[in-house]
This record gives structure tokens, C-alpha cells and sequence, in this order.
């Protein structure tokens, strides 16, 4: 049996969907096991274009089981517009290739209007919230006042339950927010329209894999976002309320004790972030729009345009380090084809000092990126398959990251379709 966790090593957005799809086939599950709707991997493959936020990137695999652990906010109203959404495209998603988690809690319909009344609240000091709700569900799950998925098949003591949260989240809503309270009729028809349609997805997920494990299944465990993310280790507080750290896949998948064997860390090559918070590497102007324009830089989720900058050697050896990761795979080379000189940011500046390595969260404002440029190609890769036939100053910028961030690159993606892929 084989446990392989794909990881994002930057601030998200680094492809690990295109990686989960490509690597698939080699695998018999995989588990989503923490974040929520609020980011989306983005896949291309003989099926079409889709930006998955919640289902795992393996449901275009036939005979793969996806699991939704119980660490991921399930989001039953999210859920099913997304499976609605592939079914349209010919895609089959039934309870033969996906599960949820019975110790999954459930995002209820306060948690996304707690989630924009605190960012406008909050107005210019805002988090950059996707507004999904993510942040007050990962609070509630935290203080204990959730409910579970396998609430759902015990519904007298359920109506209980959710009738003693509205009550103190109506304490909230209204007292200090000012907003309409959430009625019964309101769950009620919330419990009918959205969490009926996914009761039959719904299992014992730790049971499932304690088995799949006993008989040799080889088992992909997929992250949401990335290491600066992480709520504990990332660029807090703009971070996710989620752990998007390897580490973190046992306990969210409901196998508290397995091993991960692989890690296999997904870095740009360049940087991009969406959402609030510094980023040290970020470039303005004509520049960042043309690289944004040619890597298509906008939201999965959201569509907002991404902020670009080059790729940050500092944040990306860090973010390999608190992933723990064994290899590295290499997304969106084909991007740079066509400049004449790459720029790198290989250190930080703060206070007249060069940091090599990555600092505390309160002083990443005042850093500034210490640029140094390589020479680029001027040739479309995106056909190419083989590592020996990219160009020279190609294959010298990915050699030249890798001895940066101290880890093997053993994919290049040249594309966004399936198989556009360099296996070194």
C-alpha cells in the first residue's frame, strides 16, 4: 500500500488538481481531507475544463473511490451544485465513487452570512475572505457547535441540535451584527433542499480505509491551498482556518495512523496570490499583466484577477519544509516561454539585512524581494515530453530552483491538459 499526499507549497493555486487527475491512475482513493468551497483546482482532461471547490480531483477516474474526510467543511449546498455540474458534462458521481465522512460537520446556512458581515465589518482591514463561509465553520467546529453528517439519519435529535445553534447564532446575527435571524423554516427547508440529496453519500469513512489499507489499496491524499496558508505555520492572519500542511492528511481523513509515504509538493513557476496579506515577491504594472494575461491568473473560485510576481525562492524552500516534501512537481513552465530574462526573487531585504530565510509573519510587510534575473527561452515547450528536449535555459531555471529550494523537481507541466507533462 502506498499513502501519497499532493500538497501546495506556495499560497495555493500552485495546480495540484492537474497533478491529482494526472496521478489518478495510479492510485485507488482519493481523500480530500481538509478546507472547504472556498478555493477550486482547476482540471482539463478529455471531459472538459472544471474547477472543483469540494469534490476531489480524482472523480474523473473510473473505479477510484473520492472520499470527503472529516476534517473538510461539507458544504451540502456547494456539493451538489458541483455534482449536478459534472453530471451535466457526462460525468457520473454516485455513491460508488465518492463518500462522505459521517464525522464530517456540516457548513449550516448562518456561517456564510457570518463570514461577509465580518469582512465588511471589517472593511479595509479584511482578511480577503472568499465569503463561503469557511473562517465562522472552522470557529463553530472548534467550539463544539456543529453538526455532524451521520446527524442527518438521526433527525429527531438533529431538530434539537440545530434548534439550540440558531438560537445562539441568532444572538449573534442580531445583537452584534444587526441582521435578520435564521428561522426553523429557514433549516427546514435548508435540511429538505440541500442535505436530503447527499444522505446517500454518507458512510463511515475511517472504517472504509482501515480496510482499503488492510488489502494494499493505494490510497492519494489531495490538500486544499498551500503552506502559506496554513493556519499555524502560513502568512497568519491571512491565512486559511484550516491545516493545508501533509501532516495534517491522516488526521482529516480518518486515518489517524497512517504514514505518509510521498509527498509530492506543487510549486508555479512564477508566483501568484489570491487574496489579502503580503506577498513580497508581487510585481505591478505592464509586467504583472502580461505574465497574468499568459497564465490566465484568475480565481478558480472566485475570478478575481491573481497578484503575479517571480517565483519566490525564500517562501517556496519554506513552504517545503513544513510540507515535508519528498518531490516537487513543476506547473506552468510553458508560461515563461518567450522572455528574453527570467526574474527570481532569491532573498528578502529588511532593515538593510539579506534573509534567506523565511521570516515571522509580522515583519513580512517591510521586506522587499532581492532580484536576480536568468536567461530565458524564446521556443513554445508545451509539445514537448521529454526532459532533454527543452530548451537549455530552460532546463537551466527549473536545475536553478531545485538546488534553491533544496528538493527534487520530478515533474515539469508544459500545459494544462492531462498530459502535458515532463516525467524527469
Amino acid at each position: 500500500m502506498a499513502c501519497t499526499a499532493i500538497v501546495g507549497i506556495n499560497w495555493g493555486d500552485e495546480g495540484k488538481g492537474r497533478m491529482v487527475d494526472l496521478l489518478t491512475g495510479e492510485y485507488d482513493i482519493v481523500v480530500r481531507f481538509q478546507g472547504g468551497g472556498n478555493a477550486g483546482h482547476t482540471v482539463i482532461n478529455d471531459y472538459g475544463k472544471f474547477a472543483l471547490h469540494l469534490l476531489p480531483s480524482g472523480v474523473f477516474r473510473k473505479g477510484v473511490m473520492n472520499i470527503l474526510g472529516n476534517g473538510v467543511a461539507m458544504d451540502p449546498q456547494n456539493l451538489m451544485t458541483e455534482i449536478r455540474d459534472l453530471e451535466a458534462k457526462g460525468v457520473a458521481v454516485t455513491p460508488e465513487n465518492l463518500m462522505i465522512s459521517d464525522r464530517a460537520s456540516l457548513l449550516l446556512p448562518w456561517h456564510r452570512m457570518l463570514d461577509e458581515l465580518e469582512e465588511n465589518r471589517l472593511k479595509d482591514k479584511k482578511y480577503g475572505s472568499t465569503k463561503q463561509g469557511i473562517a465562522p465553520f472552522y470557529s463553530d467546529k472548534y467550539q463544539k457547535k456543529t453538526i455532524l453528517a451521520g446527524e442527518l439519519f438521526h433527525p429527531e435529535s438533529l431538530k434539537t441540535h440545530l434548534r439550540d445553534l440558531m438560537e445562539w447564532k441568532n444572538l449573534i446575527l442580531q445583537g452584534v451584527y444587526g441582521a435578520e435571524p435564521v428561522t426553523e423554516e429557514d433549516l427546514d427547508r435548508w435540511l429538505e433542499e440541500c442535505c436530503r440529496p447527499i444522505m446517500p453519500y454518507i458512510g463511515d469513512t475511517r472504517e472504509y480505509l482501515k480496510k482499503a489499507q488492510q488489502d494494499g489499496k493505494n490510497i492519494l491524499f489531495e490538500a486544499q491551498l498551500g503552506s502559506l496558508r496554513d493556519l499555524d505555520y502560513g502568512i497568519y492572519p491571512y491565512t486559511t482556518s484550516s491545516n493545508t500542511l501533509a501532516s495534517y492528511a491522516p488526521v482529516g481523513s480518518g486515518m489517524p495512523g497512517a504514514r505518509i509515504d510521498r509527498v509530492i509538493g506543487v510549486v508555479k513557476a512564477y508566483s501568484t496570490c489570491v487574496g489579502e496579506g503580503p506577498f513580497v515577491c508581487e510585481m505591478f504594472g505592464d509586467e504583472a499583466e502580461a505574465l497574468r494575461k499568459a497564465g490566465n491568473e484568475y480565481g478558480a473560485k472566485t475570478g478575481r484577477p491573481r497578484r503575479v510576481g517571480p517565483l519566490d525562492i525564500v517562501a517556496t524552500r519554506y513552504g517545503v519544509e513544513v510540507q515535508a516534501a519528498t518531490e516537487i512537481a513543476l506547473t506552468k513552465l510553458d508560461v515563461l516561454s518567450g522572455m528574453k530574462e527570467i526574474p527570481v526573487c532569491v532573498r528578502y531585504s529588511l532593515d538593510g539585512e539579506e534573509l534567506e530565510k523565511f521570516p515571522f509573519p509580522s515583519v513580512l510587510g517591510a521586506c522587499k524581494p532581492v532580484i536576480e534575473t536568468v536567461k530565458g527561452w524564446n521556443a513554445d515547450i508545451s509539445g514537448v515530453r521529454k526532459w532533454e528536449d527543452l530548451p537549455r535555459e530552460a532546463r537551466d531555471y527549473v536545475e536553478m530552483i531545485e538546488k534553491g529550494i533544496g528538493c527534487r523537481i520530478a515533474w515539469v507541466s508544459v500545459g494544462a491538459e492531462r498530459e502535458a507533462i515532463i516525467r524527469r
